[in-house]
């Protein structure tokens, strides 16, 4: 069964919406220009007590090791999302760091960005495929453009993957058919305006994803 990340989560109302509604992931960001940032801080205050039966995800962008040994004290989450020009070399040296698993974004628009997958082997634990942002963007994500799913129909990796990019409550079913996504990642497609999430179209995701998921 296909599940899902919401990520940006930034008030307890979204992760209680988000928790509530079966997301598997929970998305954290820790990059300034992002209007989903949120302070290490924040994020404590944020899952303190929380439900952690979700995976707790921080977003990072070419992080330095001061900042990562930060999240690891303050947040200690499952995962630590890579969504800059990290090589697996230096995937390697974040698990290391902070004893996290990793995830790894990696940028789509034709076919040769998915050439050299096989070095992300043993360096990531999840694959995650997002559109590439426009020339000259300020942010490497989040911009709820979409790229040509077709790409990575039968795509066949050994860890499962995560398809990004432009999903939304009413694209979710068709990009889980077309693909095979074994996990999907929202942001702005539950959102009103950029960084303001909306509980009811965070259900609205799940439930297409969990209606378009392949049944065991």
């Amino acid at each position: 069964m296909t599940q899902a990340k919401i990520c940006g989560v930034n008030t307890p109302e979204v992760l209680a919406a988000a928790v509530s509604g079966g997301a598997g992931f929970i998305g954290l960001v820790s990059f300034e220009r992002s209007p989903r940032h949120l302070s290490l801080a924040a994020m404590q205050v944020l899952l303190a007590g929380a439900d952690r039966a979700a995976k707790i995800v921080v977003l990072t962008v070419d992080a330095d090791e001061a900042h990562l040994q930060a999240i690891r004290r303050d947040v200690r989450p499952d995962y630590i999302q890579l969504h800059g020009a990290e090589t697996p070399e230096r995937a390697h040296q974040v698990r290391d760091l902070t004893g996290a698993g990793i995830i790894k974004a990696l940028a789509v628009s034709d076919r040769a960005d998915l050439d050299g997958l096989a070095a992300w082997d043993g360096a990531a634990d999840h694959l995650l495929f997002d559109a590439r942002p426009p020339q000259g963007a300020a942010r490497p994500g989040g911009l709820g453009q979409s790229f040509d799913w077709t790409l990575l129909a039968g795509l066949n990796l050994s860890r499962p993957w995560f398809l990004a990019g432009g999903l939304a409550p009413d694209n979710v079913a068709e990009a889980i058919r077309v693909t095979g996504a074994p996990l999907v990642d929202v942001s702005s497609g539950v959102e009103r305006t950029p960084g303001v999430k909306e509980p009811g179209l965070i259900h609205a995701f799940l439930d297409q994803v969990r209606d378009a998921s392949p049944r065991p």
